[in-house]
């Protein structure tokens, strides 16, 4: 072989190496990619789940305090879902300087889909619940059935906003606010900084919390009349 056929083969040998790094770098880059998309999805989906959480149980809890009928109830419950959904979104935004009605357009166009999707899933996994939806506040089986379908409903609003990060809409247009935004002045100092994951934490001790109540009345009633029987007379 001569030197010239010989270093020829060596600048081949390392062309296919640059070639091969290239490819696990191209690769590597994907990875990254999609875990942040991931990341970024599962994030968005937990926003939306806890506005929905609040407005749930807060417009259960105005219903039954008021005596509203079941399907007055869901409604109360769903247009607080929507409220509580757009203002987590949209106080993020104002403390990153942007005005009311700006950050409300962005959030309008960013959540909607996303919180729609969880109401339809979330409702309909409550409805199919045997007496989820007539429960009331006192009750373990809507304490178990609310979780399970929140859980249901987290499913399916994940892969919607998975897919509307990847086309830049959805939680992609309120990213930059959130991540990329000046330190807040002024007032805008004292709009809280809520994270997801301190919102989440809250409303599970909620749900835990009614949960015990209701478990503890259930039992408490079933102990009532034993206590309240009287002995047999004597003969």
């Amino acid at each position: 072989m001569t030197s010239h056929q010989h270093d020829h083969g060596d600048h081949g040998h390392q062309h296919g190496d640059h070639g091969h790094q290239h490819d696990h770098g191209h690769h590597h880059g994907e990875d990254g990619h999609a875990g942040s998309l991931n990341a970024m999805a599962v994030s968005a989906t937990l926003h939306c789940l806890t506005g929905c959480a609040i407005g749930e149980i807060l417009g259960l809890v105005i219903g039954t305090a008021v005596g509203l009928t079941v399907g007055w109830t869901v409604a109360l419950a769903v247009t607080l879902a929507f409220l509580f959904g757009y203002s987590l979104s949209t106080l993020p935004l104002l403390k990153a300087g942007l005005g009311f009605w700006a950050g409300l357009r962005i959030v309008l166009a960013a959540d909607t889909l996303s919180i729609a999707t969880m109401e339809v899933v979330d409702n309909a996994v409550m409805a199919l619940i045997p007496g989820a939806m007539e429960a009331g506040l006192v009750n373990v089986v809507f304490w178990i059935g609310m979780p399970v379908a929140l859980a249901v409903a987290f499913v399916a609003a994940y892969p919607v906003n998975r897919y509307l990060l990847r086309r830049g809409k959805g939680h992609a247009l309120t990213h930059h606010y959130h991540h990329g935004a000046a330190e807040a002045v002024g007032v805008r100092r004292y709009i809280p900084s809520l994270s997801s994951g301190v919102l989440v934490a809250v409303i599970a001790s909620f749900m835990l919390g009614g949960l015990v109540v209701a478990t503890a009345d259930t039992l408490g009633g079933e102990e009532a009349p034993a206590h309240g029987r009287s002995a047999p007379p004597d003969r």
